[in-house]
């Protein structure tokens, strides 16, 4: 009896003869209402069938009018075992309870015999047991068997007869996505907006000269001609377009070859150093700028009390400077654009100007009241960073140099960087914060024109992205371990990465648009970045003790790393391949012919 019902009944096992579906009534009538008998097996004379007793006629509605007092229709006790009492008889013409249960089975018999089919149904599928059955046979010994198997099989047929159909790969081997699905990584909604918005505005009447000069202004800070942006990146990539076309994106391709067929170049960076150069005596201090290579190929390196300069192109080796008192060190050292001037910072809050070609000091500027770990050119204006937390600008010039004074740091200065236009000056300190200061002062005065605080740790890595003038990239230290890529203008984070160790230094390669930066504990390597990306390209190990310094060689081939190993190791990671060099060359060529008939 299923769940809900008023009673349930008992399970008798009589024999029964299977030809006459008569009962043999071997006890007597049953106590107790019967409800409903099932004859579940009849497997010839003298066999057992099991009828299910229930109750007949329930005042409940439920069949049970024959129970006795303890049966509660809708009681708690509806769903136990109802006990052995009653008597067995008629009530109101219903039929006794062992007839009953005759009738209901002449009444399935009956429903059998109208239900059954003389001739299976066509083109039906075969039943549960004939598909096993099928299976374990295993497949058919000739292929034209298979061949021709009827269709009704449940089953698709395949490609070829007698032959397992191949698995279908739905999802591609390569991350390149549909033809027709843009990647959001890649797309430029924002450009699409501006666009959009643009449309509506009214047009401007500017002549030629005022149009270029907002095109290169918009180049010089988007990176990209907004007009040629590709708004939506496919999974392919098309190549360049030739020069002479007006617009980019209206350029028709003929796919030559397969792109399976097609051979990525790879480039080669060599995971040894070039040269390695004995650094003794050089300052383990995070906070200091010990090297710098100039335009004329020759490098500076401060040791201890001393300045040395080693010609890139000769190999020749030459010491500047001294420092004269016992104790006194020098602190940070820079070049000016042309080459031919050297700036040294002291532990004695003093600032040096060298001629390296007379080896004689030009000045000594004393205006700070601390040791000067940071240094960096601007033209004529040299900034000068202190451990009392103050920048100074320093007019070469003029007899009274000091010309500002610039206060954002409640910390030492360990990073400076003017950006390549000479427009903002981004300053990193030991109070973990970075500030990017105007050119010339403002209302209000030298007031930090964006204030960065996301780092958890002293900034001293700081480099201004050659090609694009408004982006700035600082790392921090043991505390922080991050990159970060900002948007001065608007002030956002583009990006930022962990680098799982300490950021010593950042330069940017303007030959690839890459960066590459060197780091601390605990593998002391080289790590060059994809820009925008800042996909890992590649790692340079070979220090054995934190990174200290990075400068790169006028050429933009060749990063020369000052570690606290006391060695100074050249990596050639940026070399040019020979049809990249040719148009280099070509382009340096026509933009120097171009200046050289705008001066005439």
């Amino acid at each position: 009896m299923g769940e809900g019902d008023g009673c349930d009944g008992w399970v008798l096992k009589q024999p029964m003869s299977a030809r006459s579906g008569e009962f043999k009534k071997h006890r007597p009538a049953l106590p107790g209402p019967v409800r409903d008998w099932n004859l579940l097996r009849a497997d010839g004379e003298g066999s057992w069938a099991e009828a299910r007793w229930g109750g007949w006629g329930c005042r409940a509605g439920r069949g049970c009018g024959r129970g006795g007092p303890d049966c509660v229709a809708g009681g708690p006790r509806a769903r136990s075992p109802l006990p052995l009492q009653g008597s067995a008889g008629t009530r109101s013409g219903v039929p006794s309870p062992p007839d009953a249960p005759m009738a209901q089975f002449v009444f399935e018999s009956d429903l059998h015999s109208l239900l059954q089919l003389d001739a299976p149904i066509p083109n039906a599928p075969p039943a549960r047991w004939q598909r096993k059955a099928k299976e374990a046979a295993g497949p058919a010994p000739s292929p034209m068997r298979a061949a021709n198997r009827s269709h009704s099989a449940g089953r698709t047929p395949g490609r070829t007869p007698g032959k397992s159909s191949s698995k279908v790969q739905t999802t591609p081997s390569k991350p390149g996505g549909d033809r027709y699905i843009p990647h959001r990584s890649a797309s430029q909604m924002e450009v699409a907006s501006f666009l959009l918005s643009k449309e509506n505005q009214p047009e401007n009447n500017q002549t030629p000269t005022k149009k270029e000069h907002q095109k290169a202004w918009a180049l010089n800070l988007n990176g990209f001609d907004v007009e040629e942006a590709k708004i939506l990146r496919l999974s392919g990539k098309p190549q360049n377009a030739p020069e002479g076309y007006q617009n980019r994106l209206k350029v028709l391709y003929s796919q030559k070859a397969t792109p399976g067929s097609s051979r990525k170049t790879c480039r080669y960076i060599p995971s040894l150093p070039d040269r390695i150069l004995d650094a003794p005596e050089i300052r383990n201090d995070y906070y200091l700028n010990l090297v710098d290579w100039s335009s004329g190929n020759v490098l500076a390196v401060a040791l201890d009390n001393s300045v040395y300069l080693w010609n890139a192109s000769s190999g020749d080796i030459l010491q500047l400077l001294q420092m004269e008192q016992p104790g006194d060190y020098v602190s940070s050292v820079a070049w000016i654009k042309e080459g031919n001037y050297l700036a040294v910072g002291t532990s004695n809050a003093e600032v040096q100007l060298w001629d390296v070609q007379q080896q004689k000091r030009l000045r000594n500027m004393t205006s700070h009241s601390a040791r000067v770990g940071s240094l960096c050119w601007n033209s004529y204006i040299l900034s000068s960073g202190s451990r009392s937390g103050h920048i100074h600008h320093h007019d070469v010039r003029v007899a009274e140099h000091h010309v500002a004074t610039l206060s954002g740091h409640s910390q030492e200065v360990c990073g400076l960087c003017w950006a390549p236009d000479g427009r903002h000056l981004a300053s990193g300190g030991n109070d973990n914060l970075v500030n990017v200061w105007p050119s010339a002062p403002g209302e209000g005065g030298w007031v930090p024109l964006q204030t960065f605080t996301q780092h958890q740790g002293a900034v001293k890595a700081v480099a201004w992205c050659p090609w694009q003038s408004n982006v700035l990239a600082t790392g921090g230290g043991t505390s922080d371990r991050h990159i970060r890529i900002w948007n001065v203008c608007s002030g956002a984070c583009l990006s930022a990465v962990d680098a799982h160790s300490q950021v010593c230094s950042i330069l940017w390669s303007p030959h690839y648009k890459e960066l590459i930066s060197g780091h601390g504990f605990a593998q002391n390597q080289l790590v060059i970045w994809k820009y925008p990306t800042m996909a890992k390209v590649a790692e340079l190990k070979g220090h054995t003790a934190r990174v200290l310094s990075l400068t790169m060689s006028p050429d933009g081939v060749t990063v020369a790393s000052a570690a606290a190993d006391e060695t100074l190791r050249l990596w050639r990671c940026f070399e040019l391949d020979p049809a990249r060099r040719r148009e280099r060359e070509k382009a340096s060529a026509a933009k120097s012919s171009l200046i050289h008939q705008g001066i005439r």
